[in-house]
Protein backbone atom coordinates (compact mmCIF):
# COMPACT_ATOMS: atom_id res chain seq x y z
CA UNK A 1 0.00 0.00 0.00
CA UNK A 2 2.83 2.39 0.85
CA UNK A 3 4.41 1.70 -2.54
CA UNK A 4 1.17 2.47 -4.33
CA UNK A 5 0.82 5.77 -2.49
CA UNK A 6 4.44 6.70 -3.32
CA UNK A 7 3.92 5.84 -6.98
CA UNK A 8 0.74 7.90 -7.17
CA UNK A 9 2.36 10.83 -5.36
CA UNK A 10 5.39 10.69 -7.68
CA UNK A 11 3.13 10.62 -10.74
CA UNK A 12 1.24 13.68 -9.52
CA UNK A 13 4.43 15.60 -8.76
CA UNK A 14 6.05 14.72 -12.08
CA UNK A 15 2.97 15.69 -14.05
CA UNK A 16 2.97 19.08 -12.30
CA UNK A 17 6.59 19.81 -13.31
CA UNK A 18 6.78 22.40 -16.07
CA UNK A 19 7.72 20.99 -19.44
CA UNK A 20 10.92 22.26 -20.96
CA UNK A 21 10.26 23.56 -24.42
CA UNK A 22 12.74 23.69 -27.26
CA UNK A 23 11.91 27.40 -27.50
CA UNK A 24 13.38 27.91 -24.00
CA UNK A 25 16.63 26.33 -25.18
CA UNK A 26 16.59 28.46 -28.33
CA UNK A 27 15.99 31.58 -26.22
CA UNK A 28 18.99 30.71 -24.04
CA UNK A 29 21.16 30.19 -27.12
CA UNK A 30 19.95 33.55 -28.45
CA UNK A 31 20.97 35.15 -25.13
CA UNK A 32 24.39 33.48 -25.49
CA UNK A 33 24.72 34.95 -28.97
CA UNK A 34 23.70 38.40 -27.72
CA UNK A 35 26.29 38.10 -24.91
CA UNK A 36 28.98 37.14 -27.45
CA UNK A 37 28.13 40.12 -29.69
CA UNK A 38 27.98 42.51 -26.74
CA UNK A 39 31.48 41.49 -25.61
CA UNK A 40 32.96 41.69 -29.10
CA UNK A 41 31.38 45.09 -29.86
CA UNK A 42 31.84 46.41 -26.30
CA UNK A 43 28.11 47.08 -26.04
CA UNK A 44 27.79 48.01 -22.36
CA UNK A 45 24.01 48.59 -22.53
CA UNK A 46 23.37 45.12 -23.99
CA UNK A 47 25.64 43.48 -21.40
CA UNK A 48 23.88 45.37 -18.62
CA UNK A 49 20.58 43.81 -19.73
CA UNK A 50 22.08 40.31 -20.13
CA UNK A 51 23.99 40.10 -16.84
CA UNK A 52 22.29 39.50 -13.51
CA UNK A 53 22.99 42.01 -10.75
CA UNK A 54 24.69 39.43 -8.51
CA UNK A 55 26.77 37.88 -11.30
CA UNK A 56 29.69 35.60 -10.42
CA UNK A 57 32.14 35.65 -13.35
CA UNK A 58 35.31 33.57 -13.12
CA UNK A 59 38.01 33.55 -15.80
CA UNK A 60 40.16 30.53 -16.70
CA UNK A 61 43.11 32.10 -14.88
CA UNK A 62 41.10 32.36 -11.66
CA UNK A 63 40.25 36.06 -11.86
CA UNK A 64 36.87 36.78 -10.23
CA UNK A 65 34.63 39.57 -11.48
CA UNK A 66 31.29 41.07 -10.56
CA UNK A 67 28.80 42.57 -12.99
CA UNK A 68 30.35 46.01 -12.44
CA UNK A 69 33.79 44.59 -13.31
CA UNK A 70 32.57 42.91 -16.50
CA UNK A 71 30.79 46.12 -17.59
CA UNK A 72 34.15 47.96 -17.53
CA UNK A 73 34.95 45.95 -20.69
CA UNK A 74 38.69 45.89 -20.03
CA UNK A 75 39.33 42.67 -21.99
CA UNK A 76 39.89 42.88 -25.71
CA UNK A 77 37.86 40.15 -27.40
CA UNK A 78 37.90 40.01 -31.18
CA UNK A 79 35.81 36.84 -31.45
CA UNK A 80 34.30 34.01 -29.44
CA UNK A 81 33.91 30.59 -31.01
CA UNK A 82 31.51 28.23 -29.26
CA UNK A 83 32.11 24.62 -30.28
CA UNK A 84 29.28 22.45 -31.66
CA UNK A 85 29.34 20.29 -28.51
CA UNK A 86 27.74 23.11 -26.51
CA UNK A 87 24.81 21.78 -24.49
CA UNK A 88 21.88 23.48 -22.79
CA UNK A 89 20.27 21.74 -19.82
CA UNK A 90 17.11 23.23 -18.35
CA UNK A 91 16.15 23.12 -14.67
CA UNK A 92 12.95 25.13 -14.36
CA UNK A 93 13.87 28.78 -14.86
CA UNK A 94 17.62 27.97 -14.76
CA UNK A 95 19.66 26.96 -17.81
CA UNK A 96 23.14 25.46 -17.67
CA UNK A 97 25.17 25.97 -20.83
CA UNK A 98 28.40 23.96 -21.09
CA UNK A 99 30.98 23.36 -23.77
CA UNK A 100 34.27 24.36 -25.28
CA UNK A 101 35.01 27.87 -26.47
CA UNK A 102 37.87 29.88 -27.91
CA UNK A 103 38.11 33.52 -26.82
CA UNK A 104 40.21 35.28 -29.48
CA UNK A 105 41.98 38.29 -27.98
CA UNK A 106 44.25 38.98 -30.96
CA UNK A 107 45.82 37.18 -33.90
CA UNK A 108 48.39 35.69 -31.50
CA UNK A 109 46.40 35.27 -28.28
CA UNK A 110 43.48 32.88 -27.88
CA UNK A 111 42.09 31.40 -24.68
CA UNK A 112 41.00 27.78 -25.17
CA UNK A 113 38.51 27.00 -22.40
CA UNK A 114 35.79 24.76 -21.08
CA UNK A 115 33.00 27.02 -19.90
CA UNK A 116 29.88 26.82 -17.79
CA UNK A 117 27.26 29.56 -18.02
CA UNK A 118 24.28 29.72 -15.68
CA UNK A 119 21.28 31.68 -16.97
CA UNK A 120 18.12 32.55 -15.06
CA UNK A 121 14.80 33.43 -16.66
CA UNK A 122 13.12 36.32 -14.89
CA UNK A 123 10.95 39.31 -15.61
CA UNK A 124 13.70 40.82 -17.81
CA UNK A 125 14.21 37.61 -19.80
CA UNK A 126 17.29 35.39 -19.63
CA UNK A 127 20.15 36.83 -17.58
CA UNK A 128 23.54 35.31 -16.88
CA UNK A 129 24.03 34.81 -13.15
CA UNK A 130 27.29 32.82 -13.22
CA UNK A 131 30.16 31.92 -15.51
CA UNK A 132 33.10 29.62 -14.82
CA UNK A 133 35.88 28.95 -17.30
CA UNK A 134 38.83 26.58 -17.08
CA UNK A 135 41.72 26.13 -19.47
CA UNK A 136 41.53 23.20 -21.87
CA UNK A 137 44.57 20.96 -21.99
CA UNK A 138 44.64 20.95 -25.82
Amino acid sequence: MKNLILILLSAVLLSAAPAVSSSDKQDVLAAMDAYKNALIHKDRAALDRLLGNDLTYVHSGGKFETKADVLKLTSVIENIVFFPDTTVRMHGNIALVTGKADFVHSSTATSHVHVLYVWEKGSQGWQMIARQASKRPD
